[in-house]
């Protein structure tokens, strides 16, 4: 179980368009969004000594099952092991599902949150090229020791895929960004400036190499994240782009709920921004879930917390009324691919779901 911090910093929105000399985005490269073709899908298999899922490890296990199986249909799964003997491992716990698209690799890791301390791919247009952009990582502001195998997976990646790799020496997890891969992006200022992650960085600075290594023009800062989420306000729990010029973002209907007032504040914001061409965001909102506690503590349950993979999306579900209307508003935003609803209830124990476990590796 981990422990919760939050952070608190005002919001505001910019326009850019200048890529530093040399840099990835100077050469072409940019984080394509992820409703665009993957080759893969990486995740990082879960240690039952580590510290995601205190006694909740055999629950969550045929969660993941369920996650590889779903997404046989659409892509290649790669996921991340110790060594040989946890890929047996691994195999039998995967036995009762086809595995023809399941591919291991020996890279360790401390946790299985490949979202935040896997690679971020960058592609090149022209001439299609994939590279891996290495942010620093530090468990979320040092939370989480020891962390030291999670923050060289990326650079273990790229060399088993023979990438070329880009080093911006700035501490940053997959999660607090949401890029629409047309050079917009959404994150938000309780996590990017929070001074656990990148004390000596100025907010222009941080902008700078958002641009330099994703290929963005346009950042748009929403404020806080949801009550219960260690990450310091991630994104990925609150909005999403799910089109270019359309993001779908969380609202808590409970006046009385901590949660309300932030998102009410976020979806106020978004309805003031526009997309990289001037085009104002088109903003729909989805549901939150019910409060989920376990052991006293609020835990980060969101439905905007999916994963879009080639033909099916991934949605965390929890056993409430709520589930099917978050199904439906998928469905909407993705008519052509096929929404998977996965009960999470076990799994956000871990203080996460479905987009915190996985990271998509684009075609070229």
């Amino acid at each position: 179980m981990r422990t919760l911090k939050s952070a608190n910093a005002t919001s505001t929105s910019l326009m850019s368009t200048a890529f530093s000399e040399n840099s990835p985005a100077a050469g072409g490269y940019r984080m394509p969004a992820e409703w665009e073709p993957h080759d893969a899908t990486w995740l990082s298999w879960p240690r039952r000594e580590g510290i995601s899922f205190p006694g909740a490890y055999d629950d969550v296990i045929p969660i993941f099952v369920r996650m590889i199986d779903a997404l046989r249909e659409s892509e290649a799964v790669r996921i991340n092991v110790t060594d040989e003997a946890e890929e047996l491992q691994v195999r039998r716990l995967l036995a009762k599902i086809d595995t023809s698209h399941v591919q291991f690799f020996w890279i360790p890791t401390n946790e299985p949150w490949c979202r935040d301390h896997g690679p971020i791919f960058i592609r090149r247009q022209d001439a299609p090229a994939l590279a891996v952009v290495d942010w620093d990582y530090n468990a979320w502001g040092g939370k989480y020791p020891p962390f030291d195998l999670d923050e060289v997976v990326p650079r273990r990646i790229a060399k088993q895929l023979n990438l070329p790799v880009y080093y911006p020496g700035l501490v940053m997890e997959g999660g607090s960004i949401e890029p629409n891969g047309a050079g917009s992006l959404l994150t938000t200022t309780s996590c990017l400036l929070n001074p656990n992650r990148n004390p000596s960085r100025s907010k222009s600075e941080i902008e700078q190499s958002l641009r330099d290594y994703l290929g963005v023009t346009n950042i748009l800062w929403l404020g806080e994240g949801i009550e219960g989420d260690d990450t310091d306000g991630h994104v990925d729990d609150i909005t999403r782009f799910v089109a270019r010029t359309t993001v779908l973002t969380a609202i808590e209907e409970d006046s009385s709920d901590p949660n309300f007032e932030p998102l009410r504040e976020n979806l106020a914001l978004l309805r003031t921004m526009s997309a990289e061409d001037g085009t104002p965001l088109d903003v729909h909102t989805i549901p939150m879930p019910p409060r989920i506690e376990r052991e006293q503590q609020r835990l980060p349950a969101s439905y905007a917390n999916f994963y879009i993979a080639n033909k099916v999306v991934l949605l965390p579900v929890f056993g409430s009324p709520n589930d099917q209307r978050a199904c439906e508003t998928l469905q909407k935003c993705f008519p052509k691919r096929r929404i998977v609803p996965i009960d999470c209830r076990n799994l956000v124990w871990g203080l996460g779901a479905f987009h915190c476990l996985t990271q998509q590796q684009p075609k070229v």
